[in-house]
């Protein structure tokens, strides 16, 4: 198989296995081109690529930013703070005055669940989703399981992984699970009761209320931030009962018998839900994962770029 079976990214759900292994496989290539002195390739030259980002973020929106410099593309950045949103624009209305520009494909973020499947039917560009609501982040599901891959060392079917934290209102915690169970992984999910959601075990995934018992039987651990900006009612006490239930320190990585390989999509608080000492230790990933982020997101704009072209030629 040499192309993607949807011409949009809208979440991992609608993936298939073979698409996983083949953005896998393109992404390894594109980690060897950023690797080197010269780390351009003209493979979207003539794309323009418009990001649109309805929601605050840092990380992801640079990380595709300078995913789609290294391709050549033509990129276009748009924050809904400095638009007319603002003034009362629809989503619509937005995206077709930039398509009016030419623009062939949008990377969006959106705090509405559904924003990039509804773009999707609506507009003549391919779309990627860079998170709606708490539904998905399929980018960073991607690169998550390719870091792990990586750092496992072998495929990861079989491999245990405990996603801990604020399972209820992250759209990470969601794209990973689609993910690792496409690729066969063992998924657990822990957090405080209050945090994760009641389908859980209807999804296979497996559900522990205690973080040593969750880090003890993992091969990787996946730290989640607990989102408080998405919460409109306490899901716990207090934040320092949280830390002495959930927050992970060499202390308890020390206890175990197996450390897991230590990962987090971030924004890390630290002291939250790890500690710096975990976070900068040698049974960290974190800064793997940001260069992943950047040669995963590369293999998914060059692959939908291509898909769309062999569209417009079939």
């Amino acid at each position: 198989m040499s192309d993607l079976s949807v011409s949009h990214l809208l979440g991992i759900k609608n993936l298939t296995t073979e698409d996983i292994h083949l953005i896998f496989k393109t992404a390894e290539q594109f980690k060897e081109v950023i690797n080197r002195p010269i780390k351009k390739v003209p493979s979207l030259r003539d794309i323009t690529v418009a990001n649109l980002f309805f929601e605050n973020s840092t990380r992801t929106r640079l990380s595709f930013e300078i995913a789609e410099k290294r391709l050549s593309a033509d990129v276009v950045n748009f924050s809904a703070a400095q638009s007319s949103v603002k003034k009362g624009e629809t989503l619509i209305d937005t995206v077709n005055n930039i398509l009016a520009m030419k623009v062939d494909m949008v990377v969006m973020r959106h705090s509405h669940p559904g924003a990039a499947h509804f773009l999707s039917q609506h507009v003549d560009a391919s779309i990627i989703n860079a998170g709606d609501g708490a539904h998905e982040h399929p980018t960073q599901a991607l690169l998550d399981a390719f870091s792990m891959q990586s750092a496992l060392q072998s495929d990861i079917k079989g491999a245990k992984v405990a996603i801990i934290g604020d399972i209820l209102h992250s759209r990470v915690a969601l794209s990973n699970i689609f993910c690792l169970q496409k690729l066969g992984a063992e998924v657990m999910v822990c957090g405080p009761q209050t945090l994760i959601p009641k389908h859980m075990p209807e999804m296979g995934v497996l559900v522990e209320t205690n973080v040593d018992k969750a880090l003890a039987w993992a091969d990787v651990a996946n730290m989640l931030r607990v989102q408080h900006e998405r919460m409109n009612l306490p899901y716990f006490p207090t934040l320092r009962e949280y830390v002495t239930h959930y927050g992970v320190t060499m202390e308890r990585l020390e206890a175990l018998p197996k450390v897991p390989v230590i990962m987090h999509p971030g924004p890390i608080n630290r002291g939250v839900e790890i500690t710096s000492e975990v976070a900068d230790s040698k049974h960290s990933i974190i800064l793997q994962q940001v260069e992943n982020g950047v040669a995963i997101r590369m293999a998914v704009l060059y692959l939908l770029a291509a898909k769309r072209t062999m569209n417009f030629t079939a």
